[in-house]
C-alpha cells in the first residue's frame, strides 16, 4: 500500500515539473495559476489510465508504434487536461509538439529516477536492516 502511494505522488511530483517546464519554456503553453492541480491531477489520471489502454492498442493493431507508447499517451493526456477551463492551455502544433516531448521526458526520467530513490533504495536498506 506504500509503495502505491509513493507512485501516486512521484507520479503527481513528475506531472507538476514536467507541465511547469511546458508552460515556462514552450511558446505556446499556458498554465493558469488557478487551475494548476486540476490540470496536474487530470493529466496524472488520465496518463495513469491511458497507459495500459493504449499500450495494448498498440499491440494489437499496431505493434510498430509500441516504442512511443509513452508519447501517445502523454499527447492524449494533455489533450485531457487541456479541456478544464482554467488550467492548462496549448496553442500551436509546435506548442504541442514541444509539451509532449517536455512533459513526456521529465515524467519518464523523474519517474525513473524518483522510483529508484524512493523504493529501490528504500527495499535495499530494508534489506541490509534485516541482516
Amino acid at each position: 500500500m506504500i509503495r502505491f502511494l509513493i507512485h501516486i505522488l512521484i507520479n503527481l511530483a513528475t506531472a507538476a515539473i514536467g507541465l511547469l517546464l511546458a508552460g515556462w519554456i514552450v511558446p505556446g503553453v499556458v498554465l493558469q495559476p488557478a487551475g494548476f492541480v486540476v490540470a496536474v491531477v487530470v493529466f496524472a489520471l488520465a496518463q495513469g489510465v491511458l497507459g495500459p489502454f493504449v499500450f495494448n492498442v498498440a499491440r494489437q493493431y499496431a505493434s510498430a508504434i509500441l516504442g512511443g507508447i509513452g508519447l501517445v499517451t502523454t499527447l492524449i493526456a494533455l489533450a485531457i487536461a487541456s479541456w478544464f477551463d482554467g488550467g492548462l492551455e496549448i496553442s500551436g502544433f509546435m506548442a504541442w509538439v514541444g509539451a509532449t516531448l517536455l512533459v513526456w521526458i521529465v515524467t519518464a526520467l523523474g519517474g525513473w529516477l524518483l522510483g529508484w530513490l524512493f523504493i529501490t533504495r528504500r527495499r535495499g536498506k530494508k534489506s541490509k536492516a534485516a541482516q
